[in-house]
């Protein structure tokens, strides 16, 4: 083997440094990256070696640009929220799955759905899959008219044509109904929804719990607080259920975010959860799981949910149909912890 140095520091390691590094062509090092025949299986390793050794990795993305193809699926993404970070490692499970490449565009507060698309659309994604997206639908059928697009965690009405985006989702409504169910098993009557506003899923959710009092006989304590998908949302419905009253024995936060905000309040002004007040949240995400919070919530099937969001991206990549505007609705559960008990 030559003993040709490894490549300075700062330097990407290319194909001729491999080369170099284990005494051979160029072109037998490209036979061996492309797993092509024509390289015995003694050379083979003495090639994997050297890469190994200086660190050189074959740019799949180039590989694939050359063959005009990417392979890429786009996924936008809300940075602040912990559910999306689930659906996000959902997603790249999938996609490796079925031999794709994810690209990552981040939605925050200084920066916009819009920016987050062109920037997938600049990368040359073959697909998107937007995680709960606020855009207006006109603009989702605008892009599925473009390339194949999958919207997560959203309802969106058919559309005339019916083409446009396909909708994976939950039944946002029914897992509010649970959430309802369980408090009224417990012997709750007073149960108040902390809504999302206009965020995905906050109607469904709205009309799961109205809903779920109505059958219960209790739609005389429906009661709706307006809140929305933050931390701060939930802490300032929270502050005004404990100022001005009454105060439930019980609270549907809109999710979990919602909720930590709820409990956060309840505990700096000495309401006890769940002695004094139960609370449940939506999403069960990592927050939720977090031991020192342990909250009682509704789930969503986050591995479900990705394996349909790759899944439908790539049957449309690779079957080129036009957009059928499809919707896969996955259906929730309630997740018991210790955020809710008997009312006092």
């Amino acid at each position: 083997m030559s003993l040709t140095p490894a490549v300075p520091d700062g330097k990407r390691p290319t194909l001729a440094d491999v080369a170099a590094r284990a005494g051979v062509s160029t072109a037998l090092v490209s036979i061996v990256m492309r797993d092509a025949k024509g390289a015995g299986a003694t050379t083979r390793e003495r090639v994997l070696q050297a890469a190994r050794e200086i660190g050189y990795r074959p740019d799949a993305r180039a590989r694939l640009l050359r063959s005009r193809r990417s392979r890429l699926l786009g996924v936008q993404f809300a940075l602040q929220h912990p559910f999306h970070a689930d659906l996000v490692e959902g997603v790249y499970a999938a996609a490796d799955a079925a031999g794709y490449q994810i690209a990552l565009s981040a939605v925050a507060a200084g920066r916009s759905e819009q920016r987050a698309v062109e920037t997938l659309l600049a990368d040359r994604c073959e697909a998107l899959i937007l995680l709960g997206p606020q855009v207006p639908a006109a603009r989702l059928a605008e892009l599925a008219g473009q390339l194949p697009v999958v919207s997560v965690a959203r309802r969106l009405r058919p559309s005339g044509s019916g083409s446009g985006p396909e909708v994976v989702r939950t039944a946002d409504d029914e897992g509010a109904r649970q959430a309802v169910d369980h408090l009224v098993a417990l012997g709750h009557r007073d149960v108040v929804h902390v809504d999302g506003g206009r965020a995905p899923g906050a109607a469904d959710r709205r009309r799961g719990y109205r809903t779920a009092m109505n059958r219960h006989g209790l739609g005389a304590h429906l009661r709706v607080l307006p809140g929305g998908p933050t931390e701060e949302a939930g802490a300032a419905a929270a502050r005004a259920l404990v100022t001005a009253g009454p105060r439930p024995t019980a609270v549907l936060a809109f999710n979990d975010r919602c909720a930590s905000g709820v409990l956060d309040v309840f505990l700096r002004t000495g309401v006890t959860v769940p002695g004094d007040v139960s609370v449940v949240g939506f999403d069960d995400s990592r927050l939720a799981r977090l031991a020192h919070i342990g909250l009682t919530t509704v789930g969503q099937d986050v591995s479900r949910l990705a394996r349909l969001a790759v899944g439908r991206a790539v049957a449309r990549v690779e079957s080129g149909a036009a957009p059928a505007a499809v919707e896969d609705v996955v259906p929730p559960r309630l997740v018991v912890r210790g955020t809710t008990a008997p009312p006092p």
